[in-house]
């Protein structure tokens, strides 16, 4: 029976796939973006089409979105080192075109994400544990591994995302980092519903996401950032107080503080998530926050350190936690979410050759939500 069995399902399957094979003719190059050195231009320019190795798959990418941390790669003010040259990019959503003859969990025509984390070993105790980013060896897209700045890009297939069929590609690019990180700093906050959590940077590509898992998990949400357009864009992703912190005075943080913690049942929220790239931000949530509150460490500006002080740390039970990008259940979780209608991606796109202007925005603090790349210019 079992024989039969194999027999026929061989016999339905091949042909569709060798159908799907012949839809796809991958050429030879590509368009993409690249720099040489750290600092250097940012070339728009025709690149080989890359191989899959056999535990890879190709996506042919139709859409990338543009994180900080692409940024951070670029200008190589991190202490990681980079692979040079390098092609940036770790929020690519595309189609399968090909695969490696040991990959057995897509197929030619999936759709598929790249994520930061394109890889790890799989066999060490971070791995073992779910803690696959942590991994000693990880190969991290944009980074160590060219990325999803260019129309083709390969992705370890144990690490990929799956995305849904009918998914909007634009739209769903940037949950792969964007919408992971935060979604997973809101499961380290371990937070109850009802409680209330605060946004550092709440109207960014993170913090717009973040808005927006933490009401669908059922936090009460309080968002900092500045200026009205961001105000607008917080209460339409539906927070519940916004705290403009352009209008304080640089002297005046106890005011604010003040501020925060009336608007949070006088006594500051239960937990905050830093996703802003302001180490005085991220210094004064440690002020703010309640008693046992949690401190969640996600944004990383080159640099910067968190300081608390320690009677007040020791005094008010604090706990200041640092919460990476997510593991494989928890993209999972969090493309469910989308899948749902639960969360959406506040986004604008641009053509793949207009990045260094992207990137200019993002120097000068000007991006409100997420930049997408359509690859195709």
């Amino acid at each position: 029976m079992f024989s039969s069995f194999t027999r026929t399902a061989t016999k339905t399957r091949l042909p569709s796939l060798l159908r799907l094979q012949s839809t796809f003719k991958i050429p030879e190059k590509q368009m993409g973006v690249i720099f040489y050195k750290h600092g250097g231009p940012l070339e728009y320019k025709e690149l080989p089409v890359p191989k899959p190795k056999a535990t890879e798959i190709l996506i042919n990418v139709k859409y990338s979105g543009v994180c900080h941390t692409d940024l951070h790669a670029w200008k190589g003010d991190w202490p990681l080192a980079a692979k040079l040259p390098l092609i940036g990019g770790h929020e690519g959503a595309g189609v399968v075109v090909a695969k490696g003859s040991a990959v057995t969990n897509f197929e030619i025509g999936d759709l598929a994400g790249i994520k930061w984390l394109n890889g790890s070993c799989m066999s060490c105790e971070f791995c073992e544990n779910g803690d696959e980013s942590n991994c000693l060896k990880a190969d991290l897209s944009g980074y160590t591994h060219d990325g999803s700045f260019q129309q083709y890009a390969t992705a370890d297939a144990i690490q990929a995302a799956h995305i849904e069929k009918g998914a909007d590609l634009a739209q769903v690019a940037p949950i792969l980092c964007a919408g992971v990180t935060v979604y997973k700093a809101l499961k380290t906050a371990d937070l109850r519903a009802g409680q209330w959590v605060a946004i550092s940077g709440a109207a960014g590509g993170l913090g717009s996401l973040a808005v927006q898992y933490a009401k669908a998990m059922g936090l009460r949400v309080l968002g900092i950032d500045g200026g009205d357009a961001k105000k607008d864009l917080f209460y339409s992703m539906g927070g519940d107080v916004f705290v403009d912190f352009t209008k304080y005075g640089k002297t005046d943080t106890q005011k604010m503080n003040q501020d925060i913690q009336k608007a949070t049942d006088g006594l500051g929220p239960h937990g905050v998530i830093n996703v802003s790239v302001s180490e005085s931000a991220i210094t004064q949530s440690t002020e703010y926050v309640r008693p046992t509150g949690k401190v969640v460490l996600v944004g990383m500006p080159a640099g910067a350190v968190c300081k608390s002080d320690v009677f007040n740390h020791v005094v008010k039970s604090l706990q200041i936690r640092g919460s990476y990008v997510g593991n494989r259940a928890d993209t999972r979780e969090a493309l469910r979410f989308f899948s749902e209608g639960k969360v959406k991606s506040p986004i604008k796109v641009v053509g793949l050759s207009k990045l260094p202007e992207v990137y200019k925005l993002m120097e000068q603090g000007k991006i409100l939500g997420r930049y997408v790349v359509d690859t195709s210019y």
